[in-house]
């Protein structure tokens, strides 16, 4: 699919720095900002965590700065930046790609400002949007519907919630950088027996906080947008998610965009509560029980999917974003509805996993509406090399995670056993 070549930017004196803390070297939407912004003439530069990303190796992309770890500490990531500074030798606006680096970025705002432009936000605010567990009060505060949800203390609550609750439930981690037990950040857990496995003897002590939460079916929603409270900027995109990888609680592999106006109110009234500025990506769910649009999670930083939103002036979030921090205005334009977003990893993947009999059992993947505004996440005839390096990976790692299943554990798993074995405990080491 050919890319449609944008406009440049009125102002594109500042260049960028897409910032990822994250372990996601295969990230469509940082590529994207790479696109979207080098398009219109906007040097790009990017944090990776290696040189073999398919954003390092992106056309639009002028130099990477790997991290083969990230910073541990704020004094660490203060330094870090500032080396960047250095080399970028300009101000440089700085887009956050996950939870991670958007609440480290406001709460070392102060001192970075020196060399970085930053959205004009409140150092706590994207540290509470991201936590789930303050999120989730928040809009009990607010009176914005949200799903029936419980932060554990200890086991007990675990407990007293399956007997308020019906299963499956969603088991997530309270913040998306710190995962459960290091090995997941949300799960749909099926029954009871498979909860309590994990949370029984689970440390309600430490930094990895949980959150359950009821599941309720029904449509997933999106919506995107760029705040800037000092200036009541409010752009606001709404869309729905037509399929995801994994089928239960995963990333867009499909999404649509459509205009919904009760959805941008409430998303508007949260952000407005709290004096949100920045980028934000939020997921929303319509119940089928009563209708409603209930909150599922908010991220205080640019989405994956955010190129499935377009104004009819042609800009998304990033590029308005752009604008304002660069001192441009931003016309308020209606959002242009059927574009039509695709995954082709993801969407590939789900699709596969769904012709296996492995997809969900609450619905499938829908085979891919034909739409003239349609882009995909990976493909871009001027920019290609990300697409086969994208691939190259996601092969990789699929064949190793397929040798891991179906041969390499129960090798070891009969291994172990075979060695554990009391007759051949005698033989290796026989009496004297």
């Amino acid at each position: 699919m050919a890319a449609q070549a944008n406009s440049s930017l009125p102002e594109a004196s500042y260049p960028v720095l897409i910032l990822k803390m994250s372990p996601t070297p295969v990230h469509h939407g940082a590529l994207a900002v790479a696109r979207t912004l080098g398009r219109r003439g906007v040097r790009v530069y990017a944090v990776v965590e290696d040189g073999f990303t398919p954003l390092a190796v992106s056309r639009y992309l002028i130099k990477a700065f790997v991290w083969d770890r990230r910073p541990a500490d704020a004094d660490s990531f203060v330094k870090a930046m500032s080396l960047i500074a250095d080399a970028i030798g300009r101000p440089a606006i700085v887009i956050p790609m996950d939870d991670l680096s958007a609440v480290t970025l406001a709460a070392n705002a102060s001192t970075l400002s020196r060399w970085f432009v930053l959205p004009p936000v409140a150092p706590q605010v994207p540290h509470q949007l991201a936590n789930k567990a303050h999120l989730h009060a928040l809009c009990r505060e607010l009176g914005i519907p949200t799903v029936h949800s419980i932060v554990p203390a200890c086991f007990e609550d675990v407990r007293a919630f399956c007997n308020s609750t019906q299963f499956p439930v969603v088991l997530k981690a309270a913040e998306q950088w710190l995962p459960v037990k290091d090995a997941f950040c949300t799960k749909v857990i099926e029954t009871r027996e498979g909860l309590f496995d994990i949370c029984e003897h689970y440390d309600y002590r430490s930094k990895q906080r949980l959150i359950i939460q009821e599941y309720i079916s029904g449509e997933d929603w999106i919506a995107h947008g760029y705040y800037n409270a000092t200036k009541n900027i409010s752009l606001t995109f709404t869309g729905k998610k037509l399929c995801s990888y994994p089928t239960e609680a995963g990333s867009t592999a499909l999404g649509l965009s459509v205009d919904n106006e009760m959805l941008r109110d409430k998303s508007e009234q949260l952000l407005k509560s709290v004096g949100y500025s920045g980028i934000i990506d939020m997921d929303w769910r319509k119940d089928v029980r009563d209708g409603q649009f209930k909150i599922l999670d908010c991220n205080p930083r640019v989405g994956q999917n955010f190129r499935m939103f377009e104004d009819t002036a042609g800009l998304d979030v990033v590029a308005a974003e752009y604008l304002d921090l660069s001192g441009n205005g931003i016309d308020h334009a209606p959002q242009v509805d059927g574009r039509l977003f695709t995954v082709e990893s993801f969407y590939a993947l789900a699709l596969l996993r769904e012709s296996m009999g492995a997809g969900s059992k609450r619905g499938g993947c829908i085979h891919r509406p034909a739409h003239q505004g349609s882009e995909l996440a990976w493909w871009a005839s001027d920019d290609p090399v990300p697409f086969f390096v994208m691939t190259v990976r996601v092969v990789s790692r699929t064949l190793y995670r397929a040798f891991d299943l179906l041969l390499y554990t129960p090798v070891r798993s009969w291994l172990s056993h075979l060695f554990s074995h009391p007759h051949w405990g005698e033989q290796l080491s026989p009496k004297v």
